[in-house]
């Protein structure tokens, strides 16, 4: 075989997706509170880019202040110090005196000192802790303990592993574990729902049999609110049964739910749709968003090139480049959001008329099509943005559903849940309907649906069966 060595020329076509291209994208899906980090810690990164500042520059502050000035001088009025806080200490009756912490702004704590934070529930199990006992052992052991439990206040590893973690025996375990389910709330440390409720079954209710029968022997049977059948097999009254089941109710299944977990999110609209008389206006929401420029000093330094060295001219080049093409990109971004919502506001009209009822099937082909983009981009425009409309606060992927056939065209899957949950609304008290029987009400009113889609969707919106609904309405 021979060898040789030759060059070949090929011309193809790749798209080759480019840094500047990969950034455009990721900022497409940002979120706003994402889109503002991430400026934020280009800001930091790259000198060039400086955020505008909407205030008033210096020269301008001095013009308006010369300005009040001489408006000032010919009314008669001249400009004098005055020591106002002297003259209202005086003006005030005989011993009283202004309340001054901190004479020196030196001797004033940091700002980080003044903050604080939710107690936890660690922390208020830390506490009793080292308030229980002065036992290492049992300390160690117990720090251990508390810091396995799950933001419900249930401790999610074995006594075998905490002896192995802990190097100790199962008799310390036991006792530390003892302990830390003695605390305050009830029932923490618990291994599953049954020995959560006996530790409070123990600890708030003096004659506690009956409750701790229920809980151990009959829970399924309590839970289906099964309270004849449990009568019937202890053989006592169903009063008594009743009155342990009214005990049981109040107990917390999640000790650790009072201590509220993580902080609540609050959700800030990317987009408002408001209403202009007949028609709807599409309005962004810049409101926190980081006005950025291209930096007029390093701009100065470009235009004189010849006075730098080839490296301080490329590094400032390419970072000019970086600045350039970010702003264009979240230009790029509000545009192209603003373009979707217009395009779901033209599909989804009525939705903003009248509400939820009135929503329509509709996928990302539709708007994509409709403002000629890929799916792709419209389902990253979609992603972790929210609008404000007349009817509340909605996600973007709110507006996509798939369609249900009826006698006046297709109905959206939102739209028919909606009517599902009016119907189970009126219906007669202590006499709940069964899901055929919604089944049947939906086809009299045109809409062709299977009884486990209805089902489905009284789960999806956490409606009870026709059978718990008619217990919880004894």
């Amino acid at each position: 075989m021979q060898l040789d060595t030759r060059l070949n020329l090929k011309l193809t076509q790749k798209l080759v997706m480019t840094p500047q291209l990969q950034q455009a994208i990721k900022l497409l899906q940002l979120s706003k509170l994402e889109l503002i980090q991430s400026i934020h810690q280009e800001l930091v990164e790259n000198p060039v880019l400086e955020e505008e500042l909407l205030e008033p520059s210096f020269e301008e502050q001095t013009l308006n202040a010369d300005k009040d000035r001489v408006a000032g001088e010919k009314h008669g009025k001249k400009e004098e110090d005055f020591d106002w806080k002297n003259y209202l200490r005086g003006s005030m009756d005989s011993g009283y005196s202004a309340y001054e912490p901190y004479s020196d702004q030196d001797d004033a704590p940091s700002y980080e000192n003044t903050l604080s934070r939710k107690t936890t529930l660690a922390d208020h199990l830390i506490w009793q802790l080292g308030l229980s006992t002065e036992d290492s052992t049992m300390r160690r052991i117990g720090e251990f303990i508390i810091g396995n439990l799950d933001s419900d206040g249930y401790l999610r590893v074995s006594l075998e592993e905490i002896m192995k973690m802990t190097e100790s025996s199962a008799e310390d375990v036991q006792g530390a574990l003892t302990l830390v389910q003695n605390f305050d709330p009830a029932g923490v440390a618990a291994r599953d729902l049954n020995e959560c409720l006996l530790i409070q079954a123990g600890q708030l209710v003096s004659d506690s049999s009956l409750v701790e029968t229920l809980i151990k022997d009959y829970l399924p049977l309590l839970q289906k609110k099964d309270l004849a059948g449990i009568s019937r097999k202890l053989g006592i009254p169903l009063q008594d049964v009743a009155l342990a089941a009214s005990v049981i109710e109040n107990f917390e299944p999640k000790p650790g739910r009072s201590f509220g977990g993580e902080d609540p999110v609050y959700i800030i609209p990317d987009i408002y749709v408001v209403r202009d008389g007949d028609s709807f206006v599409v309005l962004l929401n810049d409101e926190g968003l980081p006005r950025l420029k291209i930096s007029s000093f390093y701009r100065r330094m470009l235009q004189n090139k010849k006075e730098m060295n080839d490296s301080t001219s490329e590094y400032v080049e390419n970072k000019f480049k970086s600045a350039l093409w970010l702003i264009r990109s979240i230009e790029q971004r509000q545009k192209t959001i603003y373009r979707t919502m217009e395009s779901i506001l033209k599909f989804q009209r009525a939705f903003f008329e009248k509400g939820p009822t009135y929503l329509k099937p509709m996928v990302l082909r539709d708007v994509a099509e409709d403002i000629e983009m890929h799916e792709s981009t419209v389902s990253r425009v979609t992603t972790n943005k929210y609008v404000h409309t007349p009817h509340g606060i909605f996600e973007l992927k709110y507006f996509f559903c798939s369609g249900i056939s009826s006698n006046t065209g297709d109905m959206s899957s939102v739209s028919v849940q909606e009517e599902i949950r009016k119907i189970i609304m009126e219906e007669e008290q202590g006499r709940p309907l069964s899901d055929q029987k919604i089944v049947e009400i939906l086809n009299k009113r045109g809409i062709s649906i299977a009884r486990r889609t209805v089902a489905k969707y009284r789960t999806e919106q956490k409606i009870h069966s026709t059978t718990e609904r008619r217990r919880s309405s004894r």
